[in-house]
């Protein structure tokens, strides 16, 4: 594997890292693999997380592709997020990540 002073462009790494790899969302997209999940579940299911950051975590994940959101016009708001075919295509590095986690 090339090192990224090797390839002359921007690094895959650091790429990747760019677009998953700030805080909280790794475990914002391990619970999403789970399925579709609205704004409560996913603040239940990260405690500790605030509603401003989730819901930063969540546009950014939207504006790179990761998830799509769909809102439902209701009373209370109803909101969606499920993972993309492009968010869905990160399962192999969560399987990885989770069989180093058990050895």
């Amino acid at each position: 594997m090339k090192t990224c002073r090797e390839t002359g462009n921007q690094c895959a790494v650091a790429k990747t890292l760019k677009v998953i790899g700030s805080k909280w969302t790794m475990l914002l997209l391990h619970n999403l693999f789970e399925g579709r999940k609205r704004f409560g579940e996913l603040q239940r299911a990260l405690p500790g997380i605030s509603p401003k950051t989730l819901s930063q975590r969540l546009q950014e994940l939207e504006q790179e592709g990761i998830i799509t959101k769909k809102v439902y016009a209701e009373v209370p708001l109803h909101v969606e997020y499920n993972l993309t075919e492009k968010g869905a295509s990160l399962s192999g590095i969560f399987r990885s990540l989770a069989q180093w986690g058990q050895d």
